[in-house]
């Protein structure tokens, strides 16, 4: 099983001139990536997320603010998150795990890569059916 985890990419700059962060498949990030979002203006008490996917592996990053981030994975296991803006930090998050985030504000932005192109029917909406896929241990 391929668990979340804070991956790096890398960083150039100093202080006085500014700093760039930058991934790209084999450069920090484990895929090719086939779309990107942001989300922005999300009032404090909203949650975002809550589904997980069939086949879509992400890296959310947070560009200002601070993102907390649970994940629910197939076998169980549950881990806690917090990503902090102006970091060259991002979560990667693997197929079939379920992830929710909260924002600190609603300044907070992020931003996330996909390895997958949208397709509505990668998204497993309700908990209970991401529970049903994990206990039969496969994915559609």
């Amino acid at each position: 099983m391929i668990y979340p985890e804070i991956i790096e990419v890398s960083e150039f700059g100093n202080d006085q001139m500014g700093y760039l962060h930058v991934g790209s498949y084999k450069n920090g990030l484990p895929f090719e990536i086939k779309r990107v979002f942001w989300t922005f203006d999300t009032p404090n008490h909203i949650s975002r997320g809550r589904h997980a996917h069939h086949e879509t592996e992400m890296v959310l990053f947070c560009i200002s603010g601070i993102i907390k981030v649970k994940t629910i994975c197939a076998d169980g296991q549950e881990f806690l998150f917090t990503l902090q803006g102006k970091s060259n930090k991002g979560l990667y998050i693997p197929k079939m795990v379920w992830h929710e985030m909260w924002y600190d504000s609603p300044e907070t932005i992020q931003l996330v890569v996909t390895s997958t192109y949208y397709e509505e029917s990668d998204y497993i909406r309700s908990f209970q059916e991401f529970k049903s896929l994990s206990e039969g241990g496969k994915s559609s």
